[in-house]
């Protein structure tokens, strides 16, 4: 090859057709022809994890202030943050671009599939392609422990 052009969904149909053309859409997420990343593939609330009610899913002191960590609940991960000490929230890892896993980064939530940058604190896109916030998860804090509401 000369030089690198894209692979778009319509060519990958035109091109690859059959079970090559499935695997190459199966990779590119979302429903949308365009490739702005503004399909229909963004969050919804029922994409994000629901921790049973009343159980510990971390220790406070496993997330530092003004930093972020994750937790497992229920074989899902859920992001955590102290934005200020004793403030707990929590967000699903689910990039609302196209569904791959958001790291903690310190005072940011980093995916590293497309480099959407997510604010720890609220969750708000701080820089895209990812078009909306991350979906919040219901914590509180009893004692030293993080809690699913």
């Amino acid at each position: 090859m000369t030089g690198s052009h894209p692979i778009t969904r319509r060519t990958a149909i035109g091109v690859g057709g059959g079970a090559i053309g499935a695997a190459v859409l199966a990779a590119c997420g979302g429903d949308s022809d365009d490739d702005s990343g503004a399909g229909s593939g963004g969050s919804t609330t029922s994409d994000s994890p629901k921790p049973k009610s009343g159980a510990a899913i971390a220790k406070v002191a496993d997330v530092p202030v003004g930093g972020s960590a994750q937790a497992d609940v229920d074989g899902e991960t859920v992001l955590l943050s102290q934005p200020e000490k004793g403030t707990i929230m929590a967000f699903s890892s689910v990039c609302t671009h196209q569904g791959c896993a958001v790291k903690p980064d310190g005072a940011d939530l980093h995916c590293p599939c497309h480099d959407s940058i997510y604010d720890a604190a609220t969750g708000e896109v701080k820089s895209g392609p990812a078009p909306d916030p991350l979906p919040k998860v219901s914590v509180k804090v009893d004692g030293d422990e993080i809690v699913a509401t």
